[in-house]
């Protein structure tokens, strides 16, 4: 019965996705101009999917080995880094080089420094076994998080004026002019990860209980938590390297899941924050460029919102 309801609920995300898409889609849409507008408006739409889904699924698996809700995967300082990689490029070698110009040079560049500075942190807090690894990791992700955001804004005080203005756009989260050859590459390593953890979503289910007691029901928690983590780091790599930095998303749309659909079950939840995400930006994109006509950008909106609900949680937990 419980789970002809949370079906159900997904229904109705589902129907409020699929309405919030077409409206995006079909908006002011004419015989003279349909052709144009739907050329630019499905590639975003992709994107949106994209970026909502990664966000999504690596804040809610995120959440689940480090058993906080509160948590999202910014605090292992990618983002940071994403920006620190954008900004000492820009110093080094100027707003003229290859790396800013060429936006599939630009995105690979990232996804692999991302990558491999990931792979190397874990690398090193994990020589030993033991769940207090990954609480050191946030700790040590939160310390270079910092580290990055003031070499980052160190140089971008001292460099040249006019090169500031190319990084402006890698600091806010945007939809527009999307590369369709990003969304390809993003759309292949999606479907590999969704193909290498399709079977481990209910392994999810078992670690809610706990360290001690997934082990006891077979779960090999260290080792699974560094698959979960890389997973994590390799979602939040695509998600900022395509649109850029949204803070927040991930915290509301997983807290708004867990509300809305009320069940354990990860199969649900994770179909179901995807779902709230694909919606939040889509109708924020929409406010962005039909309302405000780009008068803002879609990351301020959702952080905002964002901000506000991790303070009611913050509020909620400590009472």
């Amino acid at each position: 019965m419980k789970d002809n309801i949370d079906k159900k609920k997904l229904y109705i995300l589902g129907i409020v996705a699929l309405f919030v898409i077409g409206l995006f889609l079909f908006e002011g849409l004419n015989g003279i101009n349909w052709d144009y507008n739907l050329s630019k408006r499905i590639p975003k739409v992709i994107a949106i999917a994209i970026t909502g889904g990664s966000i999504a699924f690596s804040s809610m698996i995120f959440q689940t080995v480090t058993n906080n809700r509160i948590l999202t995967p910014s605090i292992l300082g990618l983002d940071s880094l994403y920006m620190f990689v954008q900004t000492i490029s820009v110093f080094l070698f100027g707003a003229s080089s290859i790396f800013m110009i060429n936006r599939n040079v630009n995105f690979m560049v990232s996804v692999t420094i991302m990558l491999v500075g990931t792979l190397v942190l874990y690398k090193i807090l994990f020589k030993k076994d033991g769940n207090s690894n990954i609480f050191f990791l946030l700790l040590v992700g939160t310390v270079l998080g910092t580290l990055f955001k003031s070499m980052t804004s160190f140089m971008q005080v001292i460099i040249d004026p006019n090169e500031f203005e190319t990084l402006q756009s890698k600091m806010f989260a945007s939809f527009a002019n999307v590369n369709t050859d990003i969304l390809l590459i993003s759309v292949i390593a999606l479907l590999i990860i969704f193909v290498l953890f399709y079977d481990d979503v209910k392994k999810l289910d078992v670690m809610l209980l706990g360290r001690d007691q997934a082990i006891n029901l077979g779960i090999d928690f260290d080792r699974f938590s560094k698959k979960i983590l890389i997973v994590v780091a390799v979602l939040v790599s695509i998600s900022t390297a395509l649109v850029g930095q949204i803070t927040f998303l991930g915290l509301l749309v997983v807290n708004l899941s867990y509300q809305f659909l009320n069940t354990y079950k990860h199969s649900y939840q994770i179909t179901g924050s995807i779902l709230i995400s694909i919606i939040a930006l889509i109708a924020g994109q929409f406010i962005v460029e039909r309302i405000l006509n780009f008068g803002s950008t879609i990351s301020i909106i959702i952080n905002f919102i964002g901000g506000i609900y991790f303070i009611y949680l913050l509020m909620k937990e400590g009472k």
